[in-house]
């Protein structure tokens, strides 16, 4: 979970649907999309949600050669190149001629101002 103080902008919390670490901010966890609250501006906050990063690629496994294993892993680092965040997304195998498309979005939203704080997470 996050160190930073609850109500500011990098804050996390734990979807009660799907246990993962989501910002305090949401509305509609971006793992399971669950709604978390319901709130009267809760539609125009997912409409606000950009996404500056969109990544998509597959892999084919050739028709002939053993089968392939995989490990899907996505790190974060910040602008001195530290990493400050690596998770294991998912493993699996690729039979030969078989198909697998990954896709990694980066999904942005507007911080909420707080009068009289300051900073961010990362």
């Amino acid at each position: 979970m996050s160190t930073v103080r609850p109500g500011l902008p990098g804050a996390t919390r734990e979807c009660p649907h799907c246990k993962e670490a989501i910002l305090e901010s949401a509305t509609v966890c971006p793992g399971c999309r669950h709604h978390l609250r319901f709130e009267a501006g809760a539609v125009v906050a997912e409409a606000a949600t950009l996404t500056p990063l969109r990544i998509e690629g597959s892999i084919r496994h050739p028709p002939d050669g053993e089968p392939w294993e995989y490990n899907v892993v996505v790190s974060i680092r910040n602008d001195r190149g530290e990493e400050i965040a690596r998770k294991l997304i998912g493993v699996g195998a690729i039979n030969p001629n078989e198909l697998r498309t990954f896709t990694l979005e980066v999904e942005v939203t507007p911080a909420k101002k707080r009068l009289g704080k300051s900073g961010t997470r990362h």
